[in-house]
C-alpha cells in the first residue's frame, strides 16, 4: 500500500519553520559581509560584500579560536578515556549497585553549572589551575563524562556477549578484549559521544567566565562576549567572529551525521 501523501500544507509549514530557524544564521552571515558601522545594516543581501570584518575577527580573535579548539579536543579525549571503560563496566559486568551509579550519573546532569563553577573556582585557586588550559579541560569534562557514559552504556548493553567471550577464549584479557573488540564495535557511539562533548565544550561560556581572570586563556565564547562590549561600532567583525566560531561545529556535524544517527539509535535495538 502506498503511504498517504501529506500534501502542500505540511510542506509549506515545514518550509516556513525551517526558514524561521535558519533566519538568524542568514542574518549573521549577511551582517558579517557588510561595511563596519555603529548600527546594523538594513540591506537584506550584501550586494557588495566587505570582508574587512573577517580580517578584523581573525586578527583579534584568532588566538581565542585556537584556545577553544585546544580545550574542546582535550575535553573530548579526557571524557572518552574516562567514560568508555566506565560505560563498559556498567553495561557488561555484574557490578553491585550499577543502576544506582547510573542514576547518580543522571543526577549530575541536573546540577546547575554555576554551582559546579563556583566550587571549582575555590579548588582551582588553591591548586593554581585558574587561567590554564588544563583547568578548562577538567571543568568542561565534568559535563562531557556523564553524557558520554550514558550514550556509550546504552550502546554497549547491546553488544553480544558471545563475541567478547570468543576473544577471551582466544587468550585475550579483559583489557585486550575491550580495546580490540568492544571499542571497534562501538565506533558509532564513540563518535556520537565525542561530537556532543565537543559541542558542549565549544559552546561553554560559564566555566570560561568563572575560571579565567586574565586574557591568557580565553575561549571564543568569552571573546565574543567581551568583543561586543568594546567593539559595538564594528558589528560586521562581531558577526564575522560568530560565523568563524560556528564553522567547526557545522563541519563536524556534517561529517559525523551518519555516525551520529547510528550511534543514537544503536543502543535502542538489541
Amino acid at each position: 500500500m502506498r503511504a498517504p501523501k501529506r500534501g502542500w500544507p505540511s510542506t509549506i509549514i515545514g518550509i516556513v519553520l525551517l526558514g524561521l530557524m535558519l533566519f538568524p544564521v542568514y542574518w549573521m552571515v549577511n551582517v558579517s559581509l557588510q561595511p563596519a558601522g555603529s548600527a546594523l545594516p538594513g540591506s537584506w543581501f550584501p550586494f557588495h560584500p566587505d570582508f574587512s570584518g573577517y580580517t578584523t575577527a581573525i586578527r583579534d580573535q584568532g588566538r581565542n579560536l585556537v584556545t577553544s579548539l585546544v580545550v574542546a579536543l582535550g575535553s573530548v579525549l579526557l571524557s572518552l578515556a574516562l567514560a568508555a571503560p566506565a560505560a563498559y563496566a556498567l553495561a557488561q559486568f555484574r557490578v553491585r549497585g550499577a543502576n544506582l551509579v547510573v542514576f547518580g550519573v543522571l543526577v549530575t546532569q541536573m546540577v546547575p553549572s554555576i554551582v559546579v563553577a563556583n566550587a571549582l573556582y575555590s579548588a582551582y585557586n588553591d591548586l593554581g589551575l585558574l587561567n590554564s588550559y588544563l583547568g578548562l579541560v577538567l571543568a568542561d569534562s565534568t559535563t562531557g563524562v556523564p553524557f558520554a557514559i550514558i550514550v556509550l552504556r546504552s550502546f554497549m548493553q547491546g553488544i553480544p556477549q558471545e563475541i567478547i567471550e570468543a576473544a577471551r577464549v582466544d587468550g585475550a584479557g579483559r583489557l585486550r578484549a575491550f580495546r580490540s573488540v568492544v571499542l571497534p564495535v562501538s565506533a558509532n557511539s564513540l563518535i556520537t559521544a565525542a561530537l556532543f562533548t565537543f559541542l558542549l565544550t565549544w559552546s561553554d561560556f560559564l566555566f570560561a567566565l568563572t575560571l579565567n581572570t586574565t586574557p591568557a586563556v580565553r575561549p571564543i565564547t568569552l571573546g565574543i562576549y567581551e568583543y561586543i562590549g568594546t567593539h559595538t561600532n564594528q558589528w560586521n567583525a562581531t558577526m564575522a567572529t560568530a560565523v568563524l566560531a560556528s564553522v567547526p561545529a557545522a563541519v563536524l556535524l556534517g561529517l559525523a551525521q551518519r555516525h551520529v544517527a547510528r550511534g543514537v539509535t544503536g543502543g535502542a535495538i538489541k
